[in-house]
């Protein structure tokens, strides 16, 4: 007998572990997640924990223990092999002045003209084709296309987006938890005529563009390691969207952010899959390319406005930005004295973790903030920089040491099809353009926060308070 289009389907799932994930010396405390969240384990709870890492069948009852995991980043659902059945899916595709890449070969299709100066044919079987009068967006394009879904999942595919109806369907498995309203899959470069490229911009943006979140799965969630996806593929449950008002018409750019911060913000979860890929046509010229990245950062402030605090440049401790601030006025001992003692009081506060491992954290948390602070100044804080570089000796050394340093070591890591010089060039460009976008936008909107660092104690108090038991 075959699945209806409403049949429920068995729960199934199998976990991995966060590349956080960390137990020291294999005891009964769990370090993992975005942000880093530290459990303490019963007896029970270290029963299903040990089941986790060895790829077990979890005992029964696991559920509290595995759901407060998911919650908090420190493990993931992986994508079921058994895809969902093609009739619950319908897929929307927005369209301006172009053909969609995307064919649909199992699914229905509804794609909209947005009011294209030459009007799109479409002669597919499967395709319904909707036209506005009048150009209204990617957002408004796609609420056209969502009015006239009947079927209890959605995939909203942008038009120069490639990616098969058979990854749709595996990604809508996620949607079997009932608490999941969005998961997106890895958005990978392609070139303009929708496959892979050689050129300089193909290859940056296949190691740098902001489209792709990269290997590791995550929740999605302001402030956290994945705190947006594109909208170049989203697999939605239909009722999610339409109870939160769909996407903001509003809004040119900006408008996927905010759909994911409006669905966490009512109380549903979103996923990022990268085991399933989509491919991406990237811009081809520089200054296609430059004014994309420029629209992108202009998003910040109209964002700052319906989600406030969320969209700070820098997020760290205030202990990191203690010690970080003496290396920048030359004084680095006082920094590396700020940066020990911060970590022995660390050490302090978490009695219940290896000595070794709050200190590991701290080094880490450091590093991570003095990273963070370096694209900060070749970024969102560049105009900044570069007055100060004109005046000070030493801010022209931090200044190239904040362009150089990080983009070597990912270039040495990463190895890109690219060479160095290069690289950074297109890097520093990518910078420049996005974070004279977001003053733009700042100006236009009076949203000063999008340029102000945002500071947190260390653990943050609300977790420390309460840490999971897990039973």
């Amino acid at each position: 007998m075959g699945v209806t289009p409403d049949a429920p389907r068995p729960d199934h799932r199998r976990w991995r572990l966060d590349g956080s994930y960390r137990r020291p010396a294999g005891g009964d405390v769990v370090i993992a997640g975005s942000p880093l969240t530290l459990f303490r384990l019963s007896p029970a709870g270290r029963v299903v924990i040990e089941a986790l890492e060895r790829g077990h069948p979890l005992p029964s009852p696991s559920a509290g223990l595995t759901d407060r995991l998911v919650a908090t980043g420190a493990i993931h659902p992986v994508a079921a092999q058994d895809p969902v059945d093609p009739r619950r899916l319908t897929v929307v595709v927005p369209a301006f002045g172009e053909q969609p890449i995307y064919r649909p070969t199992r699914c229905r299709c509804v794609a909209v003209d947005d009011a294209s100066p030459v009007p799109l044919v479409v002669s597919d079987p499967l395709v319904t084709l909707h036209r506005r009068d009048r150009n209204g967006g990617p957002a408004a394009a796609r609420n056209v296309g969502l009015a006239d879904v009947t079927t209890p999942y959605v995939a909203f595919v942008d038009s120069d987006v490639t990616v098969h109806d058979d990854d749709l369907l595996r990604l809508a498995t996620h949607l079997d938890d009932p608490a999941v309203a969005l998961v997106a899959p890895r958005v990978t470069a392609l070139a303009s005529s929708g496959a892979p490229g050689r050129g300089a911009l193909v290859r940056f943006e296949q190691r740098h563009s902001p489209l792709d979140m990269g290997s590791e799965p995550a929740r999605i969630a302001p402030a956290t390691r994945v705190s947006y996806v594109p909208a170049a593929v989203l697999v939605c449950r239909t009722d999610a969207i339409r109870e939160i008002g769909g996407f903001d018409e509003s809004l040119r750019y900006g408008e996927d952010v905010d759909l994911v911060w409006r669905l966490v913000a009512a109380g549903w979860r979103c996923r990022y899959e990268p085991a399933v890929a989509a491919g991406h046509r990237t811009r081809t010229t520089m200054p296609a390319w430059l004014a994309q990245r420029y629209r992108y950062g202009t998003s910040a402030a109209p964002l700052a406005q319906r989600h406030p605090g969320a969209l700070a440049p820098v997020r760290m401790s205030g202990w990191s930005a203690a010690a970080w601030a003496p290396v920048v006025m030359g004084l680095p001992l006082v920094g590396v004295t700020i940066a020990a003692a911060s970590s022995a009081m660390l050490v302090r506060r978490l009695p219940q973790v290896p000595p070794r491992e709050s200190l590991r954290i701290a080094g880490l948390g450091n590093l991570f903030a003095g990273r963070q602070l370096a694209c900060s100044l070749t970024r969102t804080w560049w105009p900044l920089a570069v007055g100060g570089a004109l005046v000070s000796r030493r801010m022209r050394r931090v200044l190239l040491a904040a362009a150089f340093v990080p983009a070597a070591l990912d270039w040495r890591r990463d190895r890109p099809p690219l060479d160095l010089v290069r690289s950074l060039a297109l890097r520093l460009l990518d910078d420049v353009a996005y974070g004279a976008g977001v003053w733009r936008g700042a100006i236009r909107h009076r949203r000063v926060d999008v340029l102000l660092p945002a500071f947190s104690p260390w653990p943050p108090r609300e977790r420390a308070r309460d840490i999971s038991r897990a039973e």
